[in-house]
């Protein structure tokens, strides 16, 4: 009996604690636990931060990888590699410049042509005479008259030999007469009635007849 009155009393001797203590307990409990858990999710941040670039970085990687596909790759590598008939040995491909040659085009050499006729068509070569005749023919066809034909033959005879087509190969003169230069004849410097029409027109002019000109000749051996 008086055990259990000392236990009550014990009890009641008890001296409750503030109110204010009990709260400011619990306060801090709730700051500790909400510190910890703002704690925790750093961590949690700063580890993402760590490990965020290497997962881009993997999560990348396969697509710059498959920007040069296996076939590509194979294909790249088959331009510098050649196979025996065996296809036991590999080796590199050697490659070597090369160089084009393209032959020019030629260029056209003026050749002589022929005419059955004096006239002059224009062209680039002489017009070497085909028409046949005789010295006769050619010299009553240019009007000369037949008491000059022996002086005509003369001259003639020593510079061409009767030939129209003669040509001095170092000089260019042409024709009967050999006229210097053969331009200068009207018609073709080729043609022997040309020829000796202008041949008459020389030998007036600075001998004053075919006689003159004959006489010039025998002295001088060139008119």
């Amino acid at each position: 009996m008086n055990s259990r009155n000392d236990m009550i009393a014990h009890r009641n001797d008890v001296t409750p604690l503030p109110a204010s203590t009990t709260l400011s307990a619990r306060a801090g409990t709730r700051r500790r636990g909400i510190v910890g858990f703002f704690a925790a999710l750093a961590v949690v941040g700063f580890a993402g931060a760590l490990v965020a670039p290497t997962g881009v970085a993997l999560a990348q990687q396969p697509a710059e990888a498959a920007t040069e596909s296996a076939y590509s790759a194979a294909l790249a590598d088959t331009q510098n590699l050649t196979v025996t008939v065996e296809g036991a040995e590999i080796a590199p491909v050697q490659r070597g410049s090369f160089s084009v040659y393209v032959t020019p085009k030629p260029t056209p050499t003026p050749t002589p042509t022929t005419a059955s006729s004096g006239s002059s068509s224009g062209g680039g070569g002489p017009l070497f005479y085909t028409g046949g005749g005789a010295p006769a023919e050619w010299m009553s066809a240019a009007g000369i008259a037949e008491a000059d034909w022996g002086y005509v033959d003369y001259i003639v005879s020593r510079e061409s030999g009767w030939n129209p087509n003669a040509t001095n190969k170092s000089s260019g003169a042409c024709g009967l007469v050999q006229a210097l230069p053969c331009s200068k004849v009207p018609g073709n410097g080729y043609d022997p009635v040309d020829n000796l029409r202008w041949a008459t027109g020389y030998a007036t002019g600075r001998y004053g007849s075919w006689a003159g000109a004959h006489a010039f000749w025998t002295k001088n051996h060139w008119w």
